[in-house]
């Protein structure tokens, strides 16, 4: 067997979502919507702490994978669904919120631009080792952190240090401890796919 007769299985570009047969149009419909949907009931498992005003919930981890499955453009026009149609009124953000505003909505514009990012270099192939997802993931979260709390700082008008402190500190070990089960889940996804193509 040849190189050139490998490279193909072995490089392909994609993502998982590409993996998925159908009407492209329907199936990238389909996926868009059930990516902000999982968000949502991600966002209803949640937990306050006096740690800080943003809870600890299961978005992240359904915002990244969203991403790395759908790739770049499904996966930032799923949350971009899902900050539309919450910002419009549908209460799938965290406790069955919605609207616009709030020292947490930072995170949820942060969402978007996270998807994307982790899409993007899930398409380039990163998703399918373990340290790979680790790092796409950890660059997703970075830009969650960066976005929402720059956002909660103004709205609470909180200096630097009192911000990080309430919303990224509290979140670092909860936030690896997803990273950890992404790691483990995507190249699993994709060794699974590999195997049954053979």
């Amino acid at each position: 067997m040849t190189t050139a007769t490998l490279r193909p299985a072995t490089t392909r570009p994609g993502v998982l979502a590409d993996r998925i047969p159908g009407t492209a149009l329907l199936r990238d419909t389909l996926l868009i919507a059930g990516g902000a949907g999982l968000t949502g009931l991600a966002a209803q498992v949640f937990l306050h702490t006096p740690l800080s005003p943003v809870p600890f919930t299961l978005q992240t981890l359904a915002v990244l994978l969203t991403g790395a499955a759908l790739g770049t453009a499904r996966g930032a026009a799923s949350m971009l669904l899902y900050l539309a149609a919450g910002a419009a009124g549908v209460p799938w953000f965290t406790n069955h919120s919605s609207g616009l505003g709030g020292p947490t909505f930072g995170y949820v514009v942060g969402f978007v631009l996270a998807a994307a990012l982790v899409g993007e270099l899930a398409r380039r192939g990163n998703d399918r080792s373990v340290v790979g997802t680790i790092g796409l993931m950890a660059l997703g979260n970075a830009v969650v952190y960066l976005v929402g709390t720059t956002w909660l700082a103004l709205n609470l008008h909180l200096g630097l240090q009192t911000a990080v402190a309430e919303g990224v500190t509290p979140f670092l070990v909860t936030d690896a401890l997803k990273i950890a089960v992404a790691a483990g889940a995507l190249p699993l996804a994709w060794r699974g796919i590999e195997t049954l193509r053979r």
